[in-house]
């Protein structure tokens, strides 16, 4: 009988991650076939995805109210699909209000399940750990201070590291110069760096927002502004650029962290990899004001910011919903871009990041466990 995982990846960062699985899986065993639901770095690594991540991008309370009946559809079809194929291992990667509400139902089937990239309980709905140890058999954790949230509350779980650091570790960067030349960079200027989003309502919402600030930034200090952004987003974006110099490219996204000289991001899995990668920030977010509203009611922290939950202090400036605009967008770049040493004291904080997150291989280790569980149940 053919091994076979279920993989459920509902987002972008969630498909880069779940590839590295995949890869380091089929390391261990290659006979091993992927389902479910991923993009497109995992299908290059031979996953069979029933649907694509890109069909999962729903942002905001609203945006899902209206999609529920596609969710629950999905849902159905995975779960049917699991148990035609007698799949005994689900591996559920992030992605926790679609993926738990999966997990029930793959777990009252038999399968066992194992949970990639906890969701942020210490942040949000600090209930859910209830159901979390009724769903899931194993919790990876990527971040240290979640191992013992999880021991705590009695669910199974390990630390396995925050593969993010292995990622950049093994990229292979371009010199600045190629990237200067690939791109028709000014040799002239240094890069203003600008990640609005990997979808489409958060280019929507946030780059108008910051678009003046941008161009602000960009004129006092010498910058010439890049955006970076997937491809299918580009004719989005490309409705709010209007005739500004505003560069837009769809790759490279780790050798613009690496060259830049500053960036505003939008908060989520970016703000960790520029911080590993040492490039000084303001995080920028916007939603709808009932999304806005609702979650200031369940979140629980005082940061939104990964770079700053890691580093336990308020490093990099948040600006949020009503507060993203032009001037603070402009007088919180100012305070780094205007002073040398506050710009060197930012780099050498975000520098202990690496050292925070671990050096262990995190997809390596996550792999090994998940084909203990594969095995087992394999052979009973």
């Amino acid at each position: 009988m053919a091994k076979k995982i279920l993989i459920s990846a509902g987002e972008t960062s969630g498909d880069l991650h779940a590839a590295r699985l995949i890869q380091e899986i089929q390391k261990l065993d290659d006979s091993v076939e992927f389902y479910g639901i991923g993009g497109d770095k995992m299908i290059s690594n031979g996953f069979h995805a029933l649907y694509h991540c890109n069909q999962m991008a729903f942002l905001g309370f609203s945006e899902v109210v209206r999609h529920l009946p596609f969710i629950a559809k999905v849902k159905k079809d995975i779960v049917n699909f699991a148990a035609k194929e007698n799949i005994s291992t689900a591996v559920m990667v992030d992605y926790p209000g679609f993926n738990l509400n999966l997990s029930a139902s793959l777990k009252k089937s038999g399968s066992s399940l194992i949970y990639y990239i906890s969701p942020q309980i210490w942040a949000w709905r600090k209930g859910r750990i209830d159901k979390i140890r009724s769903r899931v058999d194993k919790m990876l954790t990527i971040l240290p201070f979640e191992e013992k949230i999880y021991k705590d509350a009695n669910v199974p779980v390990e630390f396995v590291g925050h593969p993010l650091v292995e990622e950049i570790e093994s990229y292979k960067f371009i010199t600045k110069e190629e990237l200067y030349s690939k791109y028709s960079l000014d040799a002239s200027k240094e890069i203003l760096l600008v990640l609005p989003g990997s979808r489409k309502q958060e280019i929507e919402r946030i780059f108008p927002a910051i678009k003046a600030g941008i161009l602000k930034v960009a004129a006092k200090f010498n910058l010439q502004p890049v955006v970076v952004c997937p491809s299918s987003l580009q004719n989005s974006l490309n409705s709010f650029l209007g005739d500004s110099e505003i560069k837009v490219v769809n790759d490279n996204n780790y050798d613009f962290m690496k060259y830049s000289r500053f960036g505003i991001i939008k908060s989520g899995t970016s703000t960790l990899e520029a911080g590993l990668l040492g490039l000084p920030m303001i995080v920028v977010y916007k939603t709808s004001n009932l999304t806005y509203t609702l979650g200031k009611k369940l979140i629980s922290i005082d940061k939104i910011a990964l770079v700053n939950i890691v580093l336990e202090k308020m490093l990099a400036p948040e600006l949020i919903q009503n507060d993203l605009n032009e001037d603070k967008i402009y007088s919180s770049a100012a305070v780094y871009l205007e002073n040398n040493s506050a710009y060197d004291n930012f780099k050498n904080e975000l520098g202990k990041l690496s050292e925070i997150l671990g050096k262990s291989n995190a997809a390596k280790r996550s792999a090994e466990i998940i084909i203990g569980y594969l095995n087992e149940h394999q052979n009973n």
